[in-house]
């Protein structure tokens, strides 16, 4: 490919990813309008009853869980936008720092929830093992792709920050993955709760080692020598 054809093609891939923020915070919203039900549930005093005992009980985990999963899914989205991430570096690195503590206070309040609420029977110990393995996993990921920025290691840094954020937004493809239970009016079992849950998560996962490999693919802008300028970026976090 000469350096026009690479030219036009990294802007085409600049433009299809300045949609990705969006498709992701459509993703968002059911569990984002799920916390902000239940911290207005919180703060207001609803009545207390087998659903959200737990959550008056002790309602710290919960709140900081919500709002740390709300800023770390729709402010982490825009991360995705290539091209913002190159007009914008200044804003790329400001809302990291920003995610970074974030991301962390989701998976280990996750963590914590698991642990200590007394959760539905219908969770059972499968879901609890899934939250500790995926909680913990996002909260390894976070700070590993932290390690990776330091050392300047820029593509493994989007692929550990993409493999989180994936984790993060699982609640948001868990909505799908339990549509036949909703759609034909019935609750699903302890099976049934364990393979929506971990579908959710696998689900997100596949679909991001697929970008990240899909990004490896790409050939590199910043070796082009010839041609009218072109911007230098990936579809990937970062």
């Amino acid at each position: 490919m000469n350096a026009a054809g690479l030219g036009r093609t990294i802007e085409h891939v600049m433009n299809r990813s300045r949609l990705v923020p969006y498709g992701l915070i459509a993703l968002s919203f059911v569990p984002v309008v799920a916390g902000a039900f239940r911290v207005t549930e919180l703060a207001s005093g609803a009545p207390v009853d087998d659903a959200n005992a737990r959550f008056f009980a002790q309602p710290l985990p919960v709140v900081l869980h919500i709002i740390g999963a709300t800023v770390y899914c729709l402010v982490g989205a825009f991360q995705f936008d290539a091209a913002l991430r190159r007009r914008r570096s200044r804003w790329h690195r400001v809302a990291g720092r920003v995610l970074i503590p974030c991301g962390l206070a989701v998976a280990l309040t996750g963590i914590w929830m698991a642990v200590f609420y007394d959760l539905p029977p219908v969770d059972g110990l499968g879901v609890m093992a899934l939250r500790l393995v995926f909680g913990g996993a996002m909260a390894l990921a976070i700070v590993w792709g932290f390690v990776c920025v330091r050392r300047r290691d820029f593509t493994a840094h989007r692929a550990w920050m993409m493999r989180a954020y994936a984790i993060g937004l699982a609640a948001g493809t868990q909505a799908f993955t339990h549509l036949p239970w909703l759609v034909s009016g019935n609750v699903p079992d302890e099976r049934g709760r364990f393979v929506a849950m971990a579908a959710g998560w696998l689900i997100n996962l596949a679909v991001a080692e697929w970008f990240i490999r899909r990004s490896r693919r790409r050939p590199a802008p910043a070796r082009v020598t010839a041609g009218p300028p072109v911007p230098a970026s990936s579809t990937l976090p970062g």
